[in-house]
C-alpha cells in the first residue's frame, strides 16, 4: 500500500481525561507572579491541563498520536495526580463521537511512555479490577522510540513515578511494537511521517512530523506542552535538562517557523494547535491559535 498526495487527509484533536498539576512544577523557574497571568491555580496551586491526542486519517488508515492519561489509576492515585472524571475513559468516548472505535485504530505513535501520554492505552480502573488486563487498541501497531522504551523499562529514580511499571511488557507482549531509532517512520508511514527526537524532557522523546497535502504538523509532546511554553526560556520542573529543552526548541524553530509548521499541543487546556512566529523583539510566540480541530483537511 502506498499513499498518494491526492488522498484525503484530516486531523482531529481528541480530548482525553484532563488533569491538574502544580503550576510551579509546570512552569519551572518562572515566578508565580508571571505564570499566574497564563493559568489560574486552584486552592492547591494546581493548574488545569489537557491530555490530548491527535487522530490523523489518511483515506481509511487511522493513526493515533498518543493516548493521554486515561483512567487506569486507582482512585487515590487519580486524586493525587489530579485526573479529572477518573471513572470514565474520555479518549475512548471522544473517539466514539467521531465514529472511531478502538479496534479501528491502525497505528498508535507514542512520543514517550510517561503515564499522562500513554496511560490511555489501558482500560479504566473499574474494568482492570474486573480482570481486563489488555490494551485498548487490539488491532494497532505501536510505534515507540527505542530509547524511550528503554527509559520506561529502566527509569531513573528521579522519574520512576512517571512511568507505568508493567506497560512496556504489555506492549511487547502484543508482538506489534515497532521500536524506532532514526527519523524514518516504518513501512507505508514513511510516505507521510518522519520523526524528530528530543532529550531535554526525557531521553528519546519522539516527535511526529506529519506532512499533509497543504501543511505540516509537529506533535510537540512535552517539548512544548502548550502555547505558554513556546517562549524559549519557559520550561518545566519535570524536564530532565531544562537548558537542553531551550536549545531543542530553538533548533526546531529554525525549520518550523519559516516553513509555517503547525504545533500540536497535548497539554494546553484551550488551544489545540498554533503556528509559531518571531516578533520584532526577537521573541517566539504562538500565532493563528486553533481552539477547534475536528477532521480539518491538511
Amino acid at each position: 500500500m502506498t499513499w498518494t498526495m491526492s488522498e484525503q487527509i484530516t486531523i482531529s484533536a481528541v480530548e482525553g481525561n484532563a488533569q491538574k498539576l502544580d503550576g510551579g512544577a509546570m512552569f519551572g523557574n518562572a515566578p508565580r507572579a508571571l505564570w499566574e497571568r497564563w493559568a489560574s491555580p486552584d486552592e492547591q496551586g494546581r493548574i488545569p491541563l489537557a491530555c490530548r491526542s491527535a487522530l490523523i486519517e489518511v483515506g481509511k488508515t487511522k493513526i493515533l498520536l498518543e493516548t493521554g492519561i486515561g483512567a487506569f489509576f486507582a482512585p487515590k492515585l487519580a486524586e493525587r495526580f489530579g485526573v479529572q472524571q477518573s471513572d470514565r475513559h474520555l479518549l475512548r468516548e471522544n473517539l466514539a463521537q467521531l465514529g472511531v472505535t478502538p479496534d479501528a485504530i491502525d497505528y498508535v505513535v507514542l512520543s514517550h511512555l510517561h503515564f499522562d501520554h500513554a496511560g490511555g492505552l489501558l482500560p479504566p480502573f473499574a474494568e482492570i479490577e474486573k480482570g481486563n488486563q489488555g490494551l485498548l487498541f487490539p488491532n494497532a501497531t505501536f510505534i515507540v522510540g527505542r530509547e524511550a522504551m528503554e527509559r520506561a523499562e529502566t527509569p531513573h529514580l528521579r522519574d520512576r513515578a512517571s512511568f507505568i511499571g508493567n506497560l512496556p511488557a504489555k506492549l511487547k507482549a502484543t508482538g506489534k511494537v515497532v521500536l524506532v531509532d532514526s527519523d524514518k517512520a516504518p513501512g507505508v508511514l514513511e510516505d507521510r511521517l518522519s520523526f524528530r527526537q528530543s532529550h531535554g524532557h526525557t531521553p528519546g522523546q519522539m516527535h511526529t512530523v506529519f506532512k499533509g497535502n497543504q501543511d505540516t504538523v509537529f506533535f510537540a509532546g512535552d517539548l512544548i506542552p502548550g502555547r505558554n511554553w513556546v517562549h524559549l526560556p519557559i520550561t518545566m520542573g519535570y524536564d530532565r535538562y531544562p537548558e537542553k529543552v531551550i536549545d531543542e526548541k530553538a533548533e526546531l524553530y529554525k525549520v518550523a517557523v519559516p516553513e509555517r509548521w503547525w504545533m500540536f499541543y497535548t497539554h494546553d487546556p484551550e488551544v489545540k494547535m498554533s503556528r509559531v512566529s518571531k516578533n520584532e523583539g526577537g521573541k517566539f510566540e504562538p500565532v493563528e491559535l486553533q481552539k477547534s480541530v475536528e477532521r480539518v483537511p491538511f
